[in-house]
């Protein structure tokens, strides 16, 4: 992806941002939405927004980069079950991407709590384009 597609797409997470934090949704609720997100390697999940209390666990084993909004990188080592937990004040949000820097398939669930966060939900995105 070239530096203005990403540039794009990071002034759009910073905007409005939407509330598609992974690949797939496998179920909503009033109380949660609970993502699929599984990298080939190589592939990327693009800038996206997170304003709900959640967290994630690998289900599987491998190595990641997020590129967060500040600008700075982290790799990222995962053992399967690794597992993180994040919260956020009212009006506070972290925009990052993911990419799968290793050799292996990585995948994890991230459920997002919608009951307890400080935060309404982000809306979703109507078209696959403004994913």
């Amino acid at each position: 992806m070239s530096g203005q597609t990403r540039a794009a797409e990071l002034a759009r997470a910073l905007g409005e941002g939407h509330g598609m934090v992974g690949q797939r949704l496998l179920s909503e609720t009033d109380a949660v939405r609970v993502w699929r997100i599984e990298l080939a390697p190589g592939e990327r999940v693009g800038f996206h927004t997170h304003v709900l209390n959640y967290f994630w666990t690998a289900t599987s084993a491998g190595r990641s980069r997020s590129t967060y909004a500040d600008g700075r990188s982290v790799d990222t080592e995962y053992a399967l079950g690794t597992t993180r937990h994040y919260s956020f004040g009212k009006g506070e949000k972290m925009v990052h991407d993911l990419e799968n820097i290793g050799s292996t398939v990585l995948s994890f669930t991230t459920v997002e709590l919608k009951i307890g966060s400080a935060n309404a939900p982000l809306p979703l995105p109507v078209t696959a384009e403004d994913r």
